[in-house]
């Protein structure tokens, strides 16, 4: 999580950035090494998709986005003990990496990552990634339609007493309501609930994560009144704008991945945040991982005015690297989760089958916390943002989302030597190059002989380069003057707010 409320006072949030850069450091080293829950494999395929394929089959390497994961785990394992065979008589092996829409997206043009099969969250980033490979080819990398596996619908995760102070289930929830809750000065106490204090709203980041980009698009088309026909024009209107900047400078925190988000607010409960943009499987599966430690459930709302049913689509990659076999062989793999007994079991893994006749059970029921009742016959569909749309929703966003301003500071004592440090550096990097270009970041070194030293800072945009270049030009030794760089750090901090507020 990179962002605070704006609420909050403004010391606060730069404090609070500073000591969570040293939390970023490690995340950040033990995500590049796999470490930590939900580490997503964005490029080359990890973990069950680095299987070895047996001698003489065809295998078929799957990027799929995550909130299916459970029910592809399942399918690709059953497919591969049933030794299903081409024509020809090759074995099919089929491995599954789960990734990020967008991240995956990027690494896919990159060339980081070559799967003959990519099921992002939404037909908007295959459009995307279209888009992009015709300019660089005069080609689509996607020339054919894209088959729909499983529906993972996008709304809020809200904790139960909250959602049934909104009227969950019975009463319509609406993305008004809670664009309205967030500006209210009162925050829940305009319901009733001055004891919730202000409504802390959370949200993923559009660049990477299928719900973020999704949820920011329905704002969008709640805010113009329309299920479909969005144009980019439109998403640059003041109307969108101003309804982009009340809920951007109201929320609360931000994050990469929704399900991280959701992991955060289960283990450190309510006060930590109310609501979050994510899916419903997402939801029911937080649900039912952390449900012993929770005092409440979270429940699943979908948005009145409509919402995506996010698709799943299955698309066979069309590049140079996708050998006939491989192609012929993720159409069967393919035949085979759209079967009615595979889309059936969809349902044990918190996801609903395309054919919305097949009749819904728990875990997808109310007491697990979510709505069954809920269709698209319902709550509409809202038609998928085409590449200029989704651009145009990210590139808002980036306007009108609360900028940070950051001072990292970094140990370079002598007990940092070895790999410490190369990590230390690497993470702290990559943070610095994940900013926006509009946030500030100043960095602080401390080590040798007892020495606080500036490595420089300024606009993310403008000084990125220049900060790494010089992090990796930090190596460690000396001593460690913890306190005084805190005091340094809390100095600086009190310089730049002066000139903030100045």
């Amino acid at each position: 999580m990179y962002s605070e409320k704006s609420k909050v006072p403004w010391s606060a949030i730069v404090v609070g950035g500073a000591v969570l850069v040293f939390g970023c450091i490690v995340a950040g080293s033990l995500l590049a090494r796999g470490l930590l829950p939900g580490a997503l494999a964005d490029g080359p395929p990890a973990d069950g998709a680095t299987a070895v394929a047996p001698s003489g089959s065809v295998a078929i390497d799957i990027s799929s986005a995550s909130t299916k994961e459970d029910w592809m785990n399942a399918m690709v394992e059953q497919f591969n003990q049933g030794q299903v065979k081409l024509p020809t008589g090759e074995v099919i092996f089929a491995r599954v990496a789960h990734v990020t829409s967008g991240g995956s997206q990027q690494a896919i043009l990159d060339g980081r990552s070559q799967p003959v099969v990519w099921s992002p969250g939404d037909q908007s980033w295959v459009d995307g990634i279209n888009q992009t490979w015709r300019d660089r080819t005069g080609q689509p990398l996607v020339n054919a339609a894209c088959a729909p596996t499983v529906l993972a619908p996008i709304g809020f995760a809200m904790w139960r007493p909250m959602a049934e102070a909104l009227g969950w289930p019975d009463e319509a929830i609406s993305w008004d309501d809670l664009v309205a809750l967030s500006e209210a000065p009162d925050g829940w106490a305009s319901l009733g609930r001055p004891e919730w204090g202000l409504f802390k709203f959370g949200h993923t980041h559009p660049d990477f994560s299928n719900a973020g980009l999704l949820m920011m698009t329905a704002l969008a088309y709640s805010t113009v009144g329309q299920t479909s026909g969005i144009t980019a024009e439109q998403v640059y209107g003041d109307a969108v704008l101003e309804a982009f900047a009340g809920l951007e400078q109201n929320t609360y925190h931000y994050g990469l991945q929704s399900r991280p988000l959701l992991r955060l607010a289960a283990e450190r409960g309510p006060d930590y945040l109310h609501a979050v943009t994510t899916s419903e499987a997402e939801t029911l599966k937080i649900n039912a991982e952390f449900g012993e430690q929770m005092r409440f459930q979270f429940v699943f709302i979908f948005p009145a005015e409509g919402t995506y049913w996010s698709e799943q689509p299955y698309c066979i990659l069309g590049g140079d690297w996708v050998t006939d076999e491989q192609r012929a062989a993720a159409e069967i793999f393919r035949d085979y989760l759209l079967d009615t007994a595979q889309q059936a079991k969809a349902i044990d893994y918190y996801l609903r089958p395309i054919d919305t006749r097949l009749p819904l059970h728990a875990p997808l029921a109310l007491e697990s916390g979510t709505d069954p009742r809920v269709t698209p016959s319902t709550v509409p569909g809202l038609e998928s943002p085409s590449a200029e749309v989704a651009a145009a929703v990210q590139d808002v966003f980036h306007q009108t989302k609360k900028k940070a301003t950051i001072v990292l500071v970094l140990d370079s004592s002598g007990s940092m030597e070895g790999d410490k440090i190369k990590e230390a550096v690497a993470s702290s990097v990559n943070f610095i190059q994940r900013l926006d270009p509009d946030d500030e970041i100043y960095v602080l070194g401390f080590g040798g002989e007892g020495d606080v030293y500036p490595l420089g800072g300024g606009r993310a945009g403008d000084e990125a380069e220049n900060l790494a270049q010089a992090l990796n030009g930090v190596f460690a030794s000396g001593n460690t003057p913890l306190y005084d760089a805190v005091c340094a750090a809390a100095e600086r901090i009190d310089e730049l707010q002066a000139a903030d507020q100045a």
